[in-house]
């Protein structure tokens, strides 16, 4: 599309915003914009609407149809209300929120747009874990659920995540559903909305109680392994990083007699604007390193950080050299072994157990698996899908199967209470395995070097790749056709021994065969390469990322370190840049 033609579009788009059923702060700030020589910043607000998917809405708050609003938070409301009256007599949606900003307003606007419509609403009155959402729609039985909040993304970000009466984040299928609902609203003349206080009054709107909350902590505290026969007396620092993680987190761990814990006091209380973390990412040394000072000054053992929704944790450890970041997948594989090893020992491992993980999460749990005899199950990338087995067993009556579920970007979840990845039952179980190993003498770090020594060692890396605007996005969709197009045959001198396309479901082997691909069609590239090496290529669902995973086996770390910077490097000079 020409310049000249998207500016006339976008222009007309921004214009409409010109009317009184606008605010006066909107309709300000698209004046301004409009009479902006630079066109740039109305191009990006305005050159699409803001992406409705499994992930429902996620983007950065501002005005403008490509931005997290009320009036983009509205219309998404709006499209579920619809929805929900056709598919349900008598629907009702709980609510959550975290500590961003602006995440309250939205809480309240998609409460008020649902009673509006005859909806009733049960709403969190203080921001709260994403998984205590997730429970909530069970606990209460919700015909669905609604959660705002934008994960680990920097403080411009907000989000909207819609979850099915089952607990998880909505299908493939019902996002379709909603985002049809979406597209056929007028969000100038089809959004209804109803006076929050009225609505309180006539019991549309409805508080969440506090007994709620007990109930998700006694479901978390079910998933412990080790009573009083561990010393528990171990020294945590806890950094909610600002967000909403700090009263679940803390009640759980003292009510299963984790009592020596301090607070990272600056990222204690709710803050939107992150001010010692601006990316508040648990992945990330940087988010968590006021945490290790605190670690340091204290001498403490143990550090855990949670993201803004509480649905991640970050874990570093005491070690000769000061503190190291365990991984998501090193935690994964810590807490994977941890649990048999506790089933086993308790008499509570089930008949035929089941490991569910994503794509991009370390095919070493697979060895650790068979020797256990647990079931593997390989899922797209999102907890989603892990949530989504979950409720399959169930649905066979074979829910006790499902033991543990984990993927690399520090996702974990070990009963099926929620259907999402929960950083509580995460922090739970991160300080007893702690504490267990500790009362046998042992660290994490010495366990962890314990299982690659038996298995092999495997380093999993990601890196990221921002593309941020228009530009940005047509740029990752080029390298992604360009990964299709113009394959390579070898990475890094290590030949490629299979290509696995989930966009189109099949998996093209060197020998000529092809293999079908039972999982849903996704824009996702996976590179098999020798010596059990692989390589996956995907645009983020969340952010304008393209992120790049690559797992390398070697007889050392050093040894795969090396192999994985020379994967990457080659991968980069051939296809990430410009």
């Amino acid at each position: 599309m020409e310049n000249q033609e998207l500016i006339k579009q976008v222009t007309e788009k921004a214009q409409r915003r010109l009317t009184p059923a606008y605010d006066a702060e909107t309709q300000a700030e698209v004046k301004r914009m409009l009479e902006n020589e630079d066109k740039t910043e109305l191009i990006e607000a305005f050159y699409k609407d803001l992406e409705f998917g499994t992930g429902g809405l996620r983007g950065i708050m501002g005005v403008g149809s490509n931005r997290m609003n009320i009036y983009t938070v509205g219309k998404a409301t709006q499209g579920y209300a619809n929805y929900l009256n056709q598919k349900c007599s008598c629907p009702s949606v709980a609510i959550a929120y975290d500590s961003r900003i602006k995440s309250d307003v939205f809480a309240r606007r998609a409460a008020c747009i649902l009673a509006a419509n005859g909806i009733k609403v049960h709403l969190y009155q203080e921001l709260m874990p994403t998984p205590s959402l997730s429970f909530a729609v069970r606990y209460l039985e919700c015909s669905g659920g609604i959660v705002i909040t934008a994960s680990h993304n920097p403080a411009k970000y907000n989000g909207y995540k819609v979850y099915g009466s089952d607990g998880g984040q909505i299908t493939t299928e019902t996002a379709n559903s909603i985002l049809n609902e979406i597209n056929n609203i007028d969000p100038f003349s089809d959004v209804k909305y109803m006076d929050f206080d009225a609505a309180l009054s006539q019991k549309l709107i409805v508080y969440i109680e506090e007994k709620t909350v007990t109930a998700y902590i006694e479901a978390v505290s079910t998933q412990a392994l080790c009573g009083d026969e561990i010393n528990k007396n171990i020294s945590v620092i806890y950094t909610p990083l600002n967000g909403s993680g700090l009263h679940c987190v803390m009640r759980t761990l003292k009510e299963n007699g984790f009592t020596n814990i301090a607070v990272v006091k600056e990222q204690e209380q709710p803050d939107g604007n992150f001010p010692t973390c601006p990316y508040p990412n648990p992945e990330m040394k940087e988010a968590l390193a006021l945490g290790i000072q605190y670690a340091s000054q204290l001498g403490s053992e143990l550090l855990l950080a949670t993201d803004p929704d509480c649905d991640r944790v970050g874990t570093a450890v005491k070690s000769a050299d000061g503190y190291e970041l365990l991984s998501g997948n090193e935690m994964g594989l810590l807490l994977f072994d941890y649990i048999c090893r506790r089933r086993i020992a308790l008499g509570k491992m089930p008949h035929n157990p089941i490991l569910v993980k994503t794509i991009v999460t370390t095919d070493l749990a697979k060895l650790i698996a068979a020797d256990y005899g647990v079931e593997v199950i390989d899922v797209l990338t999102g907890f989603k899908f892990i949530g989504e087995q979950i409720g399959l067993l169930e649905e066979k009556g074979e829910a006790e199967r499902y033991i543990f579920g984990f993927e690399e970007s520090y996702g974990y979840l070990s009963g099926g209470f929620v259907r999402d990845k929960d950083g509580v039952n995460a922090s739970l179980l991160i300080c007893e395995m702690f504490a267990y190993y500790k009362s046998h003498g042992q660290t994490l770090l010495e366990v962890l070097d314990a299982l690659y020594k038996k298995y092999g060692y495997c380093l999993n890396t990601l890196r990221s790749y921002t593309f941020e605007g228009a530009e940005g996005f047509d740029t990752m969709t080029k390298i992604m056709e360009n990964f299709r197009t113009a394959a390579p045959t070898a990475i890094a001198g290590k030949a490629i021994t299979a290509i696995s396309d989930y966009k189109t479901s099949v998996t093209s082997n060197t020998d000529g065969s092809k293999t079908i691909i039972n999982l849903p069609q996704s824009n996702v590239m996976k590179f098999l390469l020798e010596g059990n090496t692989s390589v996956v290529i995907r645009p983020s669902g969340t952010e304008p990322k393209l992120k790049f995973y690559i797992s390398v086996s070697a007889a050392s770390r050093r040894e795969a370190e090396l192999a994985e910077v020379a994967i990457a490097s080659e991968m980069e000079k051939t296809y990430f840049r410009k």
